[in-house]
């Protein structure tokens, strides 16, 4: 009788604790079991994260293939539960999960294989491609981590994506697969468009890059890529421009013209330039001068790439500046113009068709007939190329036909001073000759003295 006294007595404190602990859970929006199955969902995504974080080079004999696609489908799994976060999650889950991205993604990377100049380039050519053996790995990993900054609040994560990440994610630029490229300019552009607190140092770290690469390596795979994300930051600019910007122009994206194997990267800096120039034209003398600079002096693909670009720029700029730069520009296109190379004449020629050079070179015309009949007509008289002595022929119909009495008056010059020049070589010529007889009439007087002192 005295147990089941015992017995009455403990059950009713068993129940009414049961049922306290059933209203709390109810109260907090949840049931017991839910609580349990949360409990157990984020043991099982901690055992993903933690299978996970383990990295197979893929390239030692001892890794298990199978071990290996484990991996990918753990991945998968981990990246459709990611999907699916309606509440972010706390950092029992999340910091692991960040150390998991990062122990997959910060690998030492070889340093670039290639060192090209524009000449070794084919059309179709990509210089940098050379795929990873880890992108079946790599490319979820991105994924997952796209994913978790597209998804989160910046506020929340700004413990883990810090400078130091920031850091680590730009060097990954240096890889060689351009998958892997491609899926980090993603996740970085997403990261500079809702990190808004990181903008001002990811921009600095990326101008780092480039300078490096400008005036040190000259080697890096993800120039091009970056750029690409630099457009898209440039097209935000609100006007007027910040100081900042335009010293980013002028002495970050201007130096870019600089290294052997801008081809790669050409199509990227132009539309950064361009955009520069559009926002705000009164840039487009100091941008134009400072191409000029550094103008290729013997890489002729290089010359070509830079006459489209210069071409292009001089449809932005303001018309206030053509007189300033009307003079240096026609210089340099004279120069090209009489390229023994004839695709770079070509192109050179092609730029008198644009309504907005000519415009520009009409600004100082005088200055510039001086300079560009002259190089017509040893074009005329001398230039190998058929194709070239006809576009040639073809600009002085167009410069004679917008100007004919200068045209004249310049040619007329242009004789003048050949003719001068002729009667000056002349005259040296003439000179050399006397000095020359001078000398040997000298030696021979000397040797005449020697044999006299010899026989005595």
């Amino acid at each position: 009788m005295g147990v089941r006294k015992n017995a009455a007595k403990a059950s009713p404190k068993k129940i009414s604790t049961t049922l306290k602990y059933l209203f709390d859970m109810d109260g907090n929006g949840g049931s017991p079991f839910d609580h349990g199955r949360q409990v157990s969902e984020s043991e099982e995504v901690l055992s993903i994260i933690s299978y996970c974080t383990f990295v197979f080079t893929f390239i030692n004999p001892n890794e298990s293939p199978s071990q290996q696609d484990l991996k990918r489908l753990k991945l998968v799994q981990l990246l459709s539960i990611v999907k699916t976060w309606k509440i972010p999650p706390g950092d029992q889950i999340l910091k692991p999960l960040m150390e998991m991205i990062a122990a997959n993604l910060f690998r030492p990377l070889p340093p670039p294989s290639f060192c090209v100049t524009i000449s070794d380039l084919l059309d179709d050519e990509d210089p940098t491609s050379s795929p990873s053996p880890q992108w079946s790995h790599l490319q979820l990993v991105y994924d997952i981590l796209l994913r978790i900054v597209l998804n989160m609040d910046p506020k929340i994560l700004k413990g883990y994506i810090d400078q130091p990440f920031l850091s680590n994610l730009l060097s990954l630029f240096q890889s060689e697969d351009p998958r892997e490229c491609e899926s980090l300019k993603n996740v970085y552009h997403k990261i500079y468009s809702r990190f808004t607190f990181h903008r001002a140092f990811m921009r600095k770290s990326m101008n780092d890059v480039f300078l490096r690469f400008a005036f040190e390596t000259e080697r890096h795979c993800g120039i091009a890529d970056l750029l690409e994300i630099w457009g898209s930051i440039i097209n935000g600019f609100t006007l007027p421009l910040k100081e900042e910007h335009k010293v980013f122009l002028m002495k970050v994206l201007i130096p870019l013209h600089r290294p052997k194997s801008m081809q790669v990267y050409h199509r990227q800096l132009t539309y950064c330039v361009s955009q520069f120039v559009q926002k705000e034209p009164a840039l487009g003398g100091a941008v134009l001068r400072g191409i000029l600079k550094y103008w290729p002096m013997s890489n002729c693909q290089k010359e070509v790439l830079f006459i489209r670009e210069l071409e292009e720029l001089v449809d932005n700029v303001d018309p206030e500046q053509y007189k300033k730069v009307a003079v240096p520009i026609c210089t340099q296109i004279t120069k090209c113009f009489n390229s023994w190379n004839s695709q770079v004449a070509e192109r050179a020629l092609y730029i008198w068709n644009n309504e907005a050079f000519v415009q520009m070179a009409s600004q100082a015309i005088e200055e510039v007939f001086a300079v560009v009949i002259g190089g017509m007509e040893k074009n005329l008289s001398w230039h190998w190329s058929r194709s070239v002595r006809q576009l040639t022929e073809n600009v002085k119909e167009m410069l004679v036909e917008m100007e004919p009495v200068l045209y004249a008056k310049c040619l007329q010059e242009l004789e003048a001073k050949e003719s001068a020049d002729h009667h000056e070589e002349i005259k040296r010529q003439e000179r050399w000759e006397r000095i020359e007889m001078q000398a040997a009439k000298n030696q021979f007087l000397r040797s005449r003295s020697i044999c006299v002192v010899s026989h005595s």
